[in-house]
This record gives structure tokens, sequence and C-alpha cells, in this order.
């Protein structure tokens, strides 16, 4: 996508700078690994994905209309303990549209979920381990916190499979998988949203 592409050339010019704070802060969280989290029930597989499964869930290929909800822009870096960034891992996120409605079968309410909506999308890092997603805020999933299902993979090999939050969220304080992570490890996956060039954007930086 053209907005995608001009986002992450932004992105790479601020990230070059970042680098260098990075390897240093990677230094300081040298031993402390994203933490992971339960793959959940609807993981879609390849026959249930949308044939257009970039890196853009709110728009998708030969559709006049957008995906309902508020759009914003996910972005960070994925990197070993010492800040060294992971190059050509494949970054794959799925979630709920934002009524709740998982693009799964086994959603009893897969029926209703929006046709405007990817549902799931990939994008692979690049030579600073950077990676950028245009999709919408979470929603409420009955009996969760709103999230988003986080997959990496080294080559064939998946290395981590995680979830983001919304910090501060007051469902938080109710979802049982977010309860058992310690503070630390909550803050490392919780999505921050503040105003980018392009509007509201959350960055979630990836130890692994």
């Amino acid at each position: 996508m053209t907005l995608l592409k001009k986002s992450r050339r932004s992105l790479l010019a601020g990230f070059a700078g970042l680098m260098s704070s990075s390897m240093i802060a990677g230094k300081a969280f040298a031993g402390v690994l994203t933490p992971r989290a339960a793959e959940g029930p609807y993981y879609p597989t390849p026959a249930m994905r949308t044939p257009d499964i970039d890196n853009d869930l709110v728009k998708i290929v030969g559709l006049v209309q957008e995906a309902g909800g508020e759009i914003f822009t996910l972005h960070g870096s994925v990197m070993d303990t010492d800040g060294r960034p992971r190059a050509g891992h494949r970054i794959e996120i799925w979630q709920c549209d934002m009524e709740g409605n998982y693009m799964h079968p086994r959603d009893s309410r897969s029926a209703n979920f929006d046709p405007a909506f990817q549902g799931f999308g990939h994008d692979i890092t690049d030579g600073t381990g950077s990676y950028v997603f245009r999709t919408i805020k979470s929603a409420i999933y009955p009996g969760r916190t709103p999230h988003i299902h986080v997959k990496v993979f080294d080559g064939d090999r998946e290395i981590l499979t995680t979830q983001f939050y919304i910090k501060d969220d007051p469902n938080n304080a109710r979802d049982g998988l977010f309860n058992r992570m310690s503070e630390i490890d909550a803050d490392a996956v919780s999505m921050v949203f503040v105003e980018g060039e392009a509007g509201p954007e959350a960055t979630i930086n990836m130890f692994i």
C-alpha cells in the first residue's frame, strides 16, 4: 500500500536515530524477553484468510470501502536481547473486527464479521528490524480485554507468540491472561497511542 510505504520511510528516518539509543536500551533489556502468550482458538489458517494478507488490514484490494473502527498505525522493531535487529523476520497479526467478531468458523458470530476488515496480515522486518501495520484499535471480545494476537517467524520457525494490549484499559483488570503477567511484562506488550504524522500510532518493540 502506498500509504504504508510512505509511513515506513518516515518511520525509518526516525528509527535511524532511534537505533543507536535502542542498542543502549537493548543492553538495559538484556535477558528481558517479550512475554509469550497463548495463540488462542481463532488463529486463521491459510484457507480462512482473504487473498490480501498484506500489512494494511483496513483496506482489502478490490473493495472500495475501508474497515469500520478507529484506524491506527502499529509499528516497532524486533531485536535480540542485546539490541541487535532481527531482519527478515515475518510478523503476523490477527484480531477481531470492531464488533468483536473473529474471521474464524469457530467463532459463532463470524457470520457478522466486517467484510471490509482483513482480520489477518503480515509484514517482514527490514534491515533495522522494523515492522509496520495499519489496523484498527482492538475491540472487546466477550470474556477478554481488547488485544491483538502476534506471531514472529524466523523462516519457517515460529519463535514468538504473544498478544498486545491497550495501556490502562479498564478491562485489563478483569482479563485472566493479562493479569498473569508481571508489571514489567505487561508494559512491554501494552500499546500507548500518540498522534503521529498519519494519525494515531503505537510502538511495540519486541525482544526475542
